[in-house]
């Protein structure tokens, strides 16, 4: 179809031309300028937290970036003591503000900065069980904080925040999506996975974009699902996957975020497994994508673009 070679007979470790080495990646545009996030897997960087990388072109990566060695939250300022993973970024009320999951918590930090230092009081959203992967979205007024919750497999839940972000308003909590289709469940584990959430809304359709398999699966991919509603019901689309190792020749491809260009082009970052034998270090991609009517497609002709 396109992008990319067909490395399935390799194996030896693939070369990369690549610098930030983030999983569960994230991108967020301000002021010209792309600031790229996500779970670090690259050992050869002491610390634990997120670190920040910046481009002006989406072609050329600077960094570690981040005002805390690096690190735009960096451990120690504030909630969590391990497992740092999959953060957004999100601007409101003037400030910017980044969800992310610790401990398999969810927390929100605040700074001044894209670059950080993002902090927090040391507190998370409370919660009695396990839940990741926090994207915030902003509706009609209102703030809904989509999250996988650890029950019974990974499943997509959505709830309702209030104004300060501290806490979910725990009578609109409601379950999204869990796997339910052969393509999100290939090794037929009893443990299923559905993860990753990006929302977004085109005219009065809701956009739940999402990741299903596990991680070091090399059928990790991205599919989507459709609703008139924030909370749902979600009708999951027969493109999906629209994402995936079948269509683009890479393994493990998926959990990643939707972000805009300049010209308002549509494009979705993510990672890749480093090779068919090799799940770290992750890889960092961009894909252009795009609707065509309301189905949400890879751009026709598109080529992977390697971070580096």
């Amino acid at each position: 179809m396109m992008c990319g070679s067909d490395d399935s007979k390799s194996t030896a470790p693939i070369e990369v031309r690549l610098n930030p080495m983030l999983a569960d990646p994230t991108i967020f545009k301000h002021n010209g300028m792309y600031y790229l996030y996500g779970t670090k897997n690259n050992p050869n960087i002491q610390g634990e937290g997120f670190l920040v990388y910046t481009s002006a072109d989406l072609e050329n990566w600077e960094g570690p970036a981040g005002a805390h060695d690096g690190f735009a939250f960096k451990k120690g300022d504030g909630y969590g003591d391990t497992g740092f993973w999959a953060p957004q970024i999100f601007e409101h009320n003037g400030k910017f503000y980044m969800a992310y999951t610790a401990n398999e918590q969810i927390a929100i930090a605040v700074s001044n900065s894209p670059l950080g230092p993002f902090t927090n009081a040391g507190n998370s959203i409370p919660f009695n069980g396990k839940q990741i992967d926090p994207f915030v979205f902003f509706d009609g007024g209102k703030i809904y904080l989509y999250h996988v919750r650890l029950n019974e497999g990974n499943r997509i839940f959505v709830a309702e925040m209030e104004d300060d972000l501290s806490a979910i308003k725990p009578e609109t909590l409601t379950e999204c999506v869990h796997a339910t289709k052969p393509w999100e469940n290939t090794q037929n584990v009893p443990w299923t996975v559905t993860e990753g959430p990006t929302v977004f809304k085109n005219g009065s359709l809701y956009y739940l974009v999402y990741s299903a398999n596990d991680f070091r699966n090399q059928d990790y991919a991205v599919g989507y699902a459709t609703s008139s509603s924030p909370f749902g019901p979600w009708s999951k689309d027969n493109n999906s996957p629209f994402i995936s190792k079948q269509l683009l020749n890479y393994p493990g491809t998926g959990h990643g975020d939707i972000f805009y260009g300049d010209g308002g082009d549509m494009y979705y970052v993510f990672h890749t497994h480093f090779s068919n034998i090799q799940v770290d270090p992750r890889k960092t991609a961009i894909l252009p994508i795009t609707l065509q009517g309301e189905t949400l497609a890879v751009k026709p002709n598109a080529e992977i673009m390697w971070l580096h």
